[in-house]
């Protein structure tokens, strides 16, 4: 499987931290050419020097998903120094602020759906076209357990992953006879903040696999997907969420309990 990413170009957005940053240094391990693509420079500077380091190909493209112009700009470079894009990790999101639907604005809203949903089209458009042109190509979404079931105090971010997970779909069947596969992500319950040990215990109580994950366990399923022992999947999400979704009763992974949303007096 490894042997086929070989040399592949590599797009990797939100790769500065969490589930973005280990599937980065995992294509580096394979010998892809890995674009570590944040809004900090700072951060996305580091993951590159660390993926270099341990003798990896990486490079860091400053860029929010969600600003079309300096996407553009990110493709534009990307293939000046390359000529090609063979895989396209569309990670980059945003989960909070978490609020309660009584809490949220329109501004909220909007800032969520433009990162998360928006941001995974404005980045595809113009990759696709170049996977087109060059005779195919991957793109693999990020979706979540809230496309399908919801946490509290998530209304915009779970939308967004429900919204991801149709564009997944949709986008399959448009760019399938252009040899490009389309397929998403869904991880359960992965720790990409560092909780302390009781908070961790509390979230993988509950999971039939006894714990939370690690980003490091979304790497797998993402180079799969992107290389050619997939060949023949597309439209299709993966859950890595250590059997999570297949029970009965819900792991413990709502932040907010109804104690804490607002009275009918704040209303």
């Amino acid at each position: 499987m490894h042997e086929s990413l070989k040399d592949k170009v590599v797009i990797v957005t939100g790769a500065a931290g969490g589930i973005g940053q280990a599937i980065a240094k995992r294509f580096a391990e394979t010998g892809s050419k890995v674009v570590v693509n944040d809004v900090s420079e700072e951060a996305a500077n580091a993951v590159v020097a660390s993926i270099t380091e341990a003798g990896g190909t990486a490079k860091a493209a400053i860029a929010d998903v969600s600003d079309s112009a300096a996407v553009a700009t990110m493709i534009d470079a990307v293939m000046a120094e390359h000529g090609r894009i063979d895989v396209l990790v569309n990670n980059a999101g945003l989960v909070s602020p978490m609020l309660h639907f009584f809490e949220a604005d329109e501004a909220w809203w909007r800032k969520i759906i433009d990162v998360n949903l928006t941001g995974h089209f404005i980045v595809s458009h113009p990759t696709a076209r170049i996977m087109a042109k060059q005779g195919g190509g991957t793109i693999i979404n990020m979706s979540s357990g809230g496309a399908t079931r919801a946490h509290r105090a998530f209304t915009a971010y779970d939308a967004t992953k429900g919204g991801i997970e149709a564009l997944t779909r949709a986008m399959a069947l448009d760019l399938g006879p252009y040899n490009i596969r389309v397929n998403a992500l869904m991880p359960g319950s992965i720790d990409t903040s560092g909780l302390d040990l009781d908070a961790r215990k509390l979230r993988g109580e509950n999971v039939p696999l006894g714990r939370i994950g690690e980003p490091i366990d979304m790497t797998g399923a993402a180079l799969f997907l992107a290389s050619d022992d997939a060949a023949y999947i597309t439209g299709d999400v993966i859950k890595v969420d250590g059997g999570m979704l297949a029970q009965q009763r819900s792991a413990t992974v709502d932040i907010m309990p109804p104690a804490d949303f607002p009275s009918l007096e704040d209303l």
